[in-house]
C-alpha cells in the first residue's frame, strides 16, 4: 500500500494538500516512475470525498489503507478501510473504489460491463469491480481467509447522480458490491456505520490484516481438471473479466447472428492469459459450446492433456496445436481459444505433412477460418524463435483482408513474480527491451532477486526452498551441446557443464528417462528438479522459486549488453537468421527465463563482467540473508 493512517489524519492531509504528493512520492519510491497525471488527479478529487465521509460518520479513528495492494498481483484498490464491527466485535473490513464518473452505461446486455466516455472501450462496472476485490482478498489473504462475512466492497462515484448510474444497479446482489452515488452520501455513511464501529480504533484490525499469510496463488496445472469441468477455481480481477466477458459475448452473439469477430487479449508475462483461456474453455464446454483450446507449445499444450483430462478423454481432446486445422472445416467451432499466439508460424506444414496438404496457406488464416470467433492471447516480447509471427498487426491484417470485426483487450496488471511490476519493469530495462538501461534493483517485498556467485550456491539455495515445500527450477540460456536422449537406465548426460558442476538437459522426449520426466513435464514434475530447463519448457509455466544461467550469448561489455551468437547451440539459428533478429530473440529468450519465478528468481552468469554487473544491480538484496527465509 502507499500510504495508512486514520481517517482523522487522511482528512487533514486531503484538505492541506499534502496527502497527493506524499503518496507520489511513496509511488516513486516504490514503482521507480511517476504516476499519471490522472492517477494524481484522483486522489486529489476522489480521496477527500471520502475522508470527508468517514468523518461525518464519526468514524474518524477508522484506519485507512490507500492504494491498498492486493496479494500476489499488481492490482491496487483505491482503499481499504480498517476498524471492529459495532455488533460482533470482531475486525471489519470494507473495500473501496472510487470513481469520479458522472454517468455510465452497461454494455449491450451484459451489465457486468459498461461504457464511459473517458474510455473507447468497455470496462468492468465497478460494482463486479470491488465484488471481484473482495472475493480476492479473501481467497489470498490468511487474516480473512475462513471470515469472508469480515469483507464488504463499495463502490462510491461520487460525482454521480443516481440516474446517471442506474443501468449498472442490475448486478447489486450482495455486500461485496453495493453502489453509492453523490445523492445517496447518507446512506453511504449509514452502510459504513452499520460495518465500522464508531468507538473503536481500526489500527489493530489493519494490523491483522497486514499480518495475514499470503495463500499460495493456485497454480493453474495443479487445478485444471476442476477450472474445465466443475467450477472457476480464479478470481478475474478488472481487464481479466472484461476480456472474459468480451469473449462469451462475441461467442452468443455470432450464434444468433451467424457472423464472425476475432478478439485479441495482449500482455505481458503473467498477466493471466492463460487463466482466462482456461477459465473460457470450462466455460464454453459447461454451455455446450463447441471450442478447442489450441498452443504452439508442446509442453504446455501436453501438460494441460495430461492434468486437465487426468479421467475424461474428452477433456484431453480440447487441447490442440495450431497445425491441427489444415483440413478443418470453416467456422466448425463455435471458439477457438489460441493461448501463447505469438508462437503462430507462417505455415502449419512440416516435415510429417502430406504433399496434397502442402498448398502453403497462412497459418493465422487456418485459426481464423475455423471458428466464429477465434481468441488469440500473445505477448509479442515472448517470441523466441525464428519464424514465429503471431503479432497483433498479423492478425488484425488476416481479419481485415476478410471483412471480420477484430477488438483488442490489452492486459496491465500482472499475477506473475509475486505480482511485483517494478520486477518485470527491472527485467524488461536489464534486457534493453525498453529504453533507458540497467538500474538497481530495490526490493520491493513482492518479489526476491538474488545473485549466486555459483551454480552450485544456486542449486543448493533452491534445493534449501525445496526443503521447505517450495518448488524451484533451474534454467539456462540455449549455450551447451544437447546429447542425443540415453537408453532407458542409463544416466543422464551432464551437458550443461560449469567448470566442476554439471547438470543435464530437461529430457526431449516423450518418456520418462532415469527418473527425470518427459519434456513436457519438466516444468510441473517434482522431479523435473535436477535437470536444467531450456527456453521451450520453460516458457507458459511457473514455479515459486526460479535459477536462470545467463550463458556467454549474452554478455556485458562496458556500458552494454552483446550477444554472441556464437555461444548459441539452439539449431533454430540458421545461417540466414539475421544478427539482429538473433540478438532480438536471445534477449527475449532470458525475458522469459527471468520471469518464471512467483516468488524469487536467482540468477548466475558464467561470464565474469556480466556477473560483476548483475551483482552491482542486485547489490541490496544478498543471497546469504535470503537463505534465512
Amino acid at each position: 500500500m502507499l500510504f495508512r493512517a486514520s481517517a482523522n489524519t487522511v482528512a487533514v492531509m486531503a484538505l492541506d494538500g499534502s496527502l497527493s504528493l506524499h503518496l507520489t512520492d511513496q509511488f516513486v519510491h516504490m514503482h521507480g516512475y511517476r504516476p499519471g497525471a490522472s492517477e494524481v488527479r484522483s486522489w486529489q478529487r476522489s480521496l477527500p470525498v471520502l475522508a470527508a465521509a468517514l468523518t461525518d460518520a464519526g468514524l474518524g479513528d477508522v484506519e485507512v489503507m490507500l492504494e491498498y495492494a492486493l496479494p500476489l498481483n499488481s492490482k491496487r484498490a483505491d482503499a481499504v478501510l480498517a476498524g471492529v464491527h459495532p455488533a460482533t466485535g470482531e475486525p471489519s473490513y470494507v473495500v473501496v473504489e472510487l470513481k469520479q464518473w458522472s454517468q455510465a452505461l452497461p454494455h449491450d446486455d451484459d451489465p457486468t460491463l459498461c461504457h464511459v466516455d473517458a474510455y473507447a472501450h468497455p470496462v468492468l462496472n465497478p460494482i463486479e469491480q470491488v465484488r471481484r476485490y473482495c472475493r480476492y482478498l479473501v481467497n489470498f489473504n490468511g487474516a480473512v481467509a475462513e471470515h469472508g462475512q469480515r469483507v464488504a466492497g463499495v463502490a462510491y462515484l461520487h460525482n454521480a447522480t443516481e440516474f446517471g448510474v442506474a443501468g449498472l444497479r442490475q448486478i447489486e446482489r450482495d455486500g461485496h458490491g453495493l453502489l453509492f452515488t453523490a445523492e445517496r452520501r447518507g446512506a453511504l455513511i449509514d452502510h459504513l456505520r452499520a460495518l465500522l464501529s464508531d468507538r473503536h480504533p481500526g489500527a489493530g484490525a489493519a494490523d491483522e490484516l497486514q499480518a495475514g499469510a499470503t495463500v499460495p496463488s493456485k497454480q493453474l496445472m495443479a487445478v485444471a481438471a476442476e477450472e474445465v469441468r466443475e467450477r472457476d477455481q480464479f478470481v478475474l480481477l478488472d481487464e481479466q473479466q472484461v476480456a472474459y466477458r468480451m469473449v462469451l459475448n462475441a461467442v452468443r452473439k455470432a450464434k444468433h447472428a451467424d457472423r464472425k469477430e476475432v478478439v485479441i487479449v495482449t500482455g505481458g508475462p503473467g498477466t493471466g492469459k492463460s487463466v482466462i483461456a482456461l477459465q473460457l474453455l470450462g466455460e464454453l464446454y459447461r454451455r455446450g459450446v463447441p471450442a478447442l483450446h489450441a498452443t504452439g507449445s508442446q509442453s504446455f499444450t501436453k501438460t494441460m492433456r495430461k492434468v486437465a483430462g487426468a479421467r475424461k478423454r474428452e477433456v484431453q481432446d480440447l487441447f490442440k496445436y495450431f497445425n491441427s486445422f489444415m483440413t478443418a472445416e470453416k467456422n466448425s467451432l463455435g471458439a477457438l481459444i489460441c493461448d501463447e499466439a505469438h508462437r503462430i508460424r507462417e505455415t502449419s506444414a512440416n516435415r510429417y505433412t502430406r504433399a496434397e496438404h502442402r498448398t502453403g496457406r497462412a497459418q493465422i488464416d487456418e485459426l481464423i477460418d475455423v471458428a466464429y470467433v477465434p481468441v488469440f492471447f500473445l505477448d509479442e516480447h515472448q517470441v523466441v524463435r525464428p519464424g514465429e509471427m503471431g503479432t497483433e498487426a498479423d492478425i488484425r491484417a488476416a481479419a481485415a483482408k476478410r471483412g471480420i470485426p477484430c477488438h483488442t483487450v490489452p492486459l496491465d496488471s500482472q499475477f506473475r513474480c509475486g505480482g511485483s511490476d517494478a520486477y518485470l519493469r527491472w527485467v524488461v530495462r536489464l534486457l534493453a527491451l525498453e529504453p533507458g538501461g540497467p538500474v538497481r534493483w530495490e526490493p520491493d517485498g513482492r518479489m526476491r532477486l538474488l545473485v549466486a556467485d555459483t551454480p552450485q550456491e544456486m542449486e543448493a539455495f533452491l534445493q534449501a526452498r525445496r526443503d521447505e515445500g517450495y518448488g524451484a527450477r533451474m534454467s539456462a540460456g540455449y549455450c551447451w551441446r544437447w546429447s542425443p536422449e540415453p537408453k532407458p537406465g542409463d544416466p543422464l548426460p551432464p551437458d550443461v557443464v560449469i567448470g566442476d558442476w554439471a547438470r543435464p538437459w530437461n529430457l526431449r522426449g516423450d518418456r520418462a528417462v532415469s527418473g527425470a520426466p518427459p519434456a513436457a513435464l519438466w516444468a510441473t514434475d517434482p522431479a523435473g528438479f535436477g535437470q536444467v530447463g531450456c527456453v521451450y519448457t520453460a516458457q507458459g509455466f511457473e514455479y515459486d522459486w526460479s535459477g536462470v544461467i545467463i550463458g556467454p550469448d549474452l554478455l556485458w561489455r562496458g556500458d552494454r549488453w552483446i550477444t554472441d551468437r556464437t555461444a548459441s547451440k539452439d539449431p533454430v539459428f540458421k545461417k540466414s537468421t539475421p544478427d539482429t533478429d538473433v540478438d532480438r530473440l536471445i534477449r527475449n529468450t532470458y525475458k522469459v527465463l527471468l520471469t518464471r519465478g512467483m516468488i524469487g528468481t536467482v540468477v548466475y552468469s558464467t561470464d565474469p563482467e556480466t556477473h560483476e554487473k548483475l551483482r552491482e544491480l542486485a547489490e541490496s538484496d544478498r543471497m546469504s540473508e535470503a537463505a534465512q527465509v
